[in-house]
């Protein structure tokens, strides 16, 4: 394993990007950021816990991140908090877990088989997400956007490596000014929202769910569109749905989005670095495989 990069730059790795269920050599919804000195683990999804496990072990990670509670994005928590508490991981406190609003008591529901609540916060610490709840990692900047999943609280994300001089603001309407690091922006689950393509602006690196179009979700034309909309440098589609073939969801977003367009295969990793910013001159991010 690797020490997480503090010099420039940001790393994401696709742990598992399958949907509504595991599919074999393909997790559900997980990724791997590193950067700034640190490492995320963003979105636990079923099986992403072990592929973590090849770049990071759950006592060197700094956070988790995860987008909503729903099974396929979250349920990996659960055997997590069994290593974190009964096996071979050693850390000096809880590790944080930033996510929505009652996900400690969904996984103390969960874990909890007697009169007494399993203590999840011994685990995890614990940050509720709201509405442009920001925190500070190392040199990232974490920026939470709720987002329309048509149920469940749902959050979208936003990351800013820290760079040379002052960052702007990702608040509504602002994008990435002069002097910064790298720019990524995820969309956790959901349909089109203004709130997506605000947090995605100018993002170096945008990834995309592209399930389908209906209630909660992109098709991947829509992703190409909310990519297009926010002026992102790269897409990336995840969460492709059993009914699109991955190159086919590739090709369909292509078709709205002008800028380089790939496939969040599992095991593959990005790397996202700041491009140039001059109106009408675009440089993508380079991609390597694992």
């Amino acid at each position: 394993m690797t020490e997480p990069d503090g010099s420039g730059g940001l790393r994401l790795t696709v742990l598992g990007s399958a949907t509504p269920y595991p599919a074999a050599g393909n997790p559900c919804s997980g990724y791997l950021l590193e950067g700034g000195g640190v490492r995320v683990w963003v979105d636990a999804g079923s099986g992403t816990l072990g592929e973590l496990r090849r770049y990071a072990g759950l006592g060197e990670l700094d956070a988790v991140w995860i987008s909503h509670l729903h099974a396929d994005h979250c349920a990996d928590l659960l055997t997590a908090y069994y290593g974190l508490l009964h096996a071979d991981v050693r850390r000096a406190a809880p590790l944080p877990l930033f996510g929505p609003p009652g996900i400690a008591d969904r996984l103390a529901g969960f874990l909890t088989n007697g009169p007494d609540r399993s203590p999840v916060e011994r685990a995890f610490a614990v940050t509720e997400l709201h509405d442009g709840q920001r925190a500070r990692l190392g040199g990232l900047t974490l920026l939470a956007r709720a987002v329309e999943h048509g149920g469940p609280p749902a959050f979208g994300l936003r990351v800013e490596e820290a760079g040379e001089g002052a960052r702007g603001s990702a608040e509504a309407g602002a994008g990435a000014g002069a002097g910064m690091g790298a720019v990524f922006a995820y969309s956790g689950d959901c349909e089109p929202c203004p709130a997506l393509v605000e947090l995605a602006r100018d993002s170096d690196l945008f990834l995309c769910e592209a399930d389908g179009q209906g209630p909660g979700h992109h098709a991947p034309e829509e992703a190409g569109r909310s990519a297009a909309d926010a002026g992102a440098g790269r897409l990336l589609v995840t969460h492709v749905g059993p009914a699109i073939a991955p190159e086919a969801a590739v090709r369909r977003a292509a078709g709205v989005f002008g800028g380089p367009v790939a496939y969040a295969a599992p095991g593959r990793t990005f790397t996202v670095t700041r491009r140039s910013r001059t109106p009408g001159r675009t440089t993508p991010s380079p991609a390597s495989s694992r």
